[in-house]
Order: C-alpha cells, then structure tokens, then sequence
C-alpha cells in the first residue's frame, strides 16, 4: 500500500487541550485513566510509548529519560509544545465533545488554528440537560430540553451520550412516555445536578434520533468512575434495533476490551460504526493487535479513527501515529498473504483514515477554519 505514515486521518472525537504548563504529577494525571496512580504512568505502554515516538517531536532521542523529557517539554512551554505536536499529527479534521471542561481548556474554535484543516462540534446530550437544572420544572423540561438541543446542535456534526457512565448500557429500548419523563424529571430536579436517571437518559438518546444526527456512546474503556460490567456494546442490542430502522447512525467510541463485541455489531446493524478511541495510545505497541482483532468482524467501511485525547497533545500525535502504524502494518500483512490487493488495501485505508467520517457525519462547509 501508499505510505502509510501520510495516511489522512480525521479525528471523529476528540477533546481541548489544558492551556497551561503542567507539574510532573499533572502531566501523568492526564497521561491514562487512572485516578491515582500508585507508580509512574511512564512505566507502562503508553508512558514507553511516549519516550519512543513523542520525544523526537520535541528535539529529544527517542527513548529519553523521563527527566529529560519533562525537562524538554517544560522548558518549551505548552503553547509551543501543543503547536508541535498537532502539526506532527497530520491531521485534517475534528469531531470535538465539549461536554467535558473540568478547567478551561481549547475549543473547537482555537483547535482549528492548530490543524490543516477543519473542526466541528460534539454536543453532549447530558451536557445539555443539566444546563437548565435549577431553570425549568418538571413538567416543563422535555420541551425545554428539546428546544435547548435544537439550539445547540445547529452547527454540531453530531452529538454524544455518556449513559454508561451514568446509567450503563443495558437501557430499555422503548421511548419513555410524557408521563414517565415528568415522574423523572420531579426525581433528579429534586436530588442532585448529575443527570444519573435511566428514563432520563433514554429521553435524551431517543431526542437525538430525532434530530437525526449521529450518536455517539462511550463504551468500555473509561475512568474508575465507569462501571465497566455496564459498558458492554451487545447490552445496546435491543436499542440498536429500535434505532436501526432511523437510519441515525450509532458511533460506539473506544469499545476495549469489547472490541470484538462492538466489530461484530458493526457487522449486523447496518447504521453502526466503531472505533477503537483512547484504547490506541494506551495500548501503545499493542494498538496494531487492537486494530486487528476490532477488524475481524467490523467492516472496513464502519471503522473510524479517534483519539479521544483530552489534555495533552502528546495523546493526538500518540494516536494519530499508532493508529497509522497499525492500520498499514494489517493491510500490508493481507497484501503480503494474497488476502487482497494493495489496491484495496490503499482504498480500505482511505476509508477508516478520513472517508467513512466524511461520509457518516456530513463535513464539509459549517466547520471552523483557522482564519488569516
């Protein structure tokens, strides 16, 4: 196949960025999912793999010590650090979840000045819903929330649900009725902001199948605030089969360690897509297995690239590169087999690089480009 180390690649969810220098302890807190870690996040795949493919970015022998490293990277300062390696990246597009802002971190607006490209927005349906918490009654947050939604997405190429966080994936496929959405809504307007409500959140998904835009959903591979027994993909079977006859399509982010589960319904409903997300630079030189195995069932055409980086830009260069690594380094083993051609094997990488995200979410005008 053509060089797979020019691969274009848009990044269907990803995140801003932290826009101020960080302590050695706030850079491995960003580094994995980890809450606290007990030994350093560089004495892992991913923090070897930081050393190995990060450190050339920023002048440094590749492996260099972690002194070194951090040393490097302070000395440079964030700004110069972040416009490093988004150029290294190579990327041609966005697809950012604003839902996320524990601290003021990049928008989709000043992403764009970063790439060769365009960025679009991800609205998180929970992001939305707990906005009006303190404005609206019961009785009056369906349409409140339906209005608010409608709002928000006239720009956005998609939206998102983090129901596995809040409620798991095991949610009743049936459009919750008025009734039930006001009982509901009395619950959670009298506890607590965070919207953890199973009603709730089928309200929200089934409002965004109405607006017709694709849906994502975190699967799998999160925080420790994720309950991952709950974050199985085939527990969505029976709303994937309510939603399939839309023709929304279903995005399921990350999916590790159920990649396989999620390759497979990729296979059998025709309106849903996977990636293998963060799971990519947390595997390190593992992601080219990762890869593999997500691609023994999905379709060529329903594979996508993310990053899901959030924080550091180190995580879109580490993806970006790892992702390009291991999709070249499958096809070129298949060509190697007689297994297909290395015509297809450039056309298939075509399509999970940048085209089924072209396709699947619609970019082209309406994204934010870096202006003069």
């Amino acid at each position: 196949m053509a060089d797979g180390a020019n691969l274009r690649l848009i990044d269907h969810h990803c995140h801003g960025l932290v826009q101020r220098d960080l302590a050695e302890d706030e850079f491995q807190a960003l580094l994995t999912e980890a809450s606290g870690p007990s030994v350093s996040a560089f004495d892992s795949r991913i923090g070897l793999a930081v050393r190995r493919w990060c450190a050339p970015v920023l002048d440094l022998p590749a492996h260099a010590p972690v002194d070194e490293y951090l040393a490097r990277r302070a000395s440079l300062g964030y700004a110069e650090v972040d416009a490093r390696f988004m150029a290294a990246a190579g990327l041609s597009a966005l697809c950012v979840d604003t839902g996320y802002v524990p601290e003021p971190i990049s928008t989709p607006e000043s992403l764009a000045a970063s790439i060769d490209g365009s960025t679009y927005e991800i609205v998180r349906l929970e992001q939305v819903a707990e906005d009006l918490y303190g404005q609206v009654d019961a009785t009056g947050f369906a349409d409140a929330f339906q209005a608010a939604l409608r709002q928000r997405t006239e720009r956005a190429v998609g939206v998102k649900s983090i129901a596995a966080y809040r409620v798991g994936l095991d949610l009743d496929p049936v459009r919750p009725s008025t009734s039930d959405v006001v009982s509901a809504a009395w619950r959670w307007l009298s506890g607590g902001r965070r919207m953890a409500d199973p009603v709730l959140q089928r309200f929200l998904i089934w409002c965004a199948v109405d607006r017709g835009l694709p849906i994502q959903f975190h699967v799998g591979l999160g925080d420790s605030d994720v309950d991952m027994k709950s974050g199985d993909p085939l527990l969505l079977m029976p709303l994937l089969r309510a939603v399939e006859p839309t023709g929304v399509p279903v995005m399921l982010l990350h999916n590790y360690p159920f990649h396989r589960h999620a390759g497979y319904l990729a296979q059998v409903f025709g309106n849903v897509y996977v990636d293998v997300g963060l799971a990519t630079h947390n595997l390190g030189d593992r992601s080219r297995v990762l890869i593999e195995e997500t691609l023994e069932l999905a379709p060529f055409g329903k594979f996508l690239f993310s990053s899901d980086a959030f924080g550091l830009s180190e995580l879109y260069y580490l993806s970006a590169t790892l992702f390009r690594r291991g999709v070249s380094a499958v096809l070129e083993a298949g060509v190697s087999a007689g297994s297909w051609t290395a015509a297809d094997a450039d056309r298939l990488a075509d399509m999970v690089g940048s085209g089924n995200a072209t396709r699947v979410y619609g970019l082209g005008d309406g994204g934010f480009r870096q202006t003069a």
